[in-house]
């Protein structure tokens, strides 16, 4: 599930950013009503992103729960901050002094929001629509993946299958760039839908056969037995996982190797994952030397705010990029 960026850096793409945003509501049946939220919202934040922070980005990613489609918007910046979130979330107040009727409005005509600011370092804000009423979900989960500068597509790819007592994720990262890098990527991310129980061992032996007339690819995969609290990961190449429990942050291991060319070991990894557990899961795009004591609180936002912060501050620029997060809504004491 790629996401689509759009870099804010005048004024004249905030109108770009607008118009991106419909489209995609547009194109996902959403109502006109839904359409007009939406619209707003990017509005709002591009304009916020470019009078605080002179340059940022929008991410927009399509979403879908109970058969229902929905918009996300992901706005990063590295501004000043939001030196009074109590102000800013009041209704009718548009700190950009844009048209708008500020973050405070937008958040109660979403289905969802979440925001994560630090002074001098930046501000992220999470909006989510729904192009009709959908349950809470007990599960939330939160993505970004952007193609390298200059590609049409991006080489990276990432699913998620979630069964009655089990959920399993897989980030495949094609090696190369391009379409025959996407290629590889999503073969992977078919066995998986095709195989959505099986073990994460399994699961890396049938993407090596599969991906033998493809480039190949990095490939991890997690599966979690919800009822049991316990986790396993297999990853074969430069995937990158980490798991906090309890406070603590467990790095998983992946072995060298190319799936569907060169694999000489594929070893599972056991690991606990209770309520207030997170996994985080990222392609080789994203620098490793990353930390989330840097950003007191993040752990315990919207996981998509963590991977949208996570790539906004390690994104390398040269590679397609994935981050892929996700946690019980329980643990922070809410479904969205």
């Amino acid at each position: 599930m790629s996401s689509q960026l759009y870099l804010i850096e005048d004024r004249s793409q905030v109108g770009g950013a607008r118009r991106a945003a419909t489209r995609l509501a547009e194109s996902l049946g959403f109502p006109a009503n839904e359409i007009g939220k939406v619209a707003l919202a990017a509005t709002e934040i591009a304009t916020n992103i470019f009078k605080h922070a002179g340059t940022g980005r929008l991410v927009l990613r399509a979403l879908e729960r109970d058969g229902v489609a929905g918009v996300e918007l992901l706005g990063l910046d590295r501004g000043p901050g939001i030196p009074s979130l109590a102000t800013s979330l009041r209704d009718g107040q548009s700190s950009a002094g844009s048209a708008g009727q500020g973050l405070g409005a937008l958040s109660r005509l979403s289905a969802a929001f979440d925001i994560y600011t630090q002074p001098s370092r930046g501000t992220a804000v999470r909006i989510e629509f729904w192009a009709a009423p959908v349950t809470t979900s007990w599960l939330e989960t939160g993505a970004v993946c952007i193609a390298k500068s200059g590609e049409d597509v991006s080489g990276d790819a990432w699913g998620l299958q979630v069964a009655a007592q089990s959920l399993t994720v897989l980030v495949a990262d094609g090696l190369g760039h391009g379409p025959e890098a996407a290629r590889a990527a999503r073969a992977a991310i078919r066995i998986l839908n095709e195989h959505p129980v099986a073990p994460v061992r399994q699961l890396l032996d049938e993407c090596h056969a599969a991906l033998t007339t493809t480039r190949g690819a990095a490939v991890a995969a997690t599966r979690i037995d919800t009822g049991a609290g316990t986790g396993s990961f297999a990853g074969v190449g430069n995937i990158a996982a980490r798991v906090m429990h309890h406070g603590a942050l467990r790095n998983l291991v992946s072995h060298n190797g190319t799936i569907g060319h060169n694999v000489r070991r594929v070893q599972e990894f056991p690991f606990e994952f209770g309520p207030d557990s997170l996994l985080i899961m990222h392609s080789d795009g994203l620098d490793t030397h990353w930390n989330l004591d840097d950003y007191p609180g993040l752990a315990s936002r919207h996981p998509a705010l963590i991977a949208g912060v996570l790539y906004r501050e390690h994104d390398r620029g040269r590679d397609d990029v994935t981050v892929f997060a996700l946690r019980p809504a329980s643990a922070r004491g809410a479904g969205a």
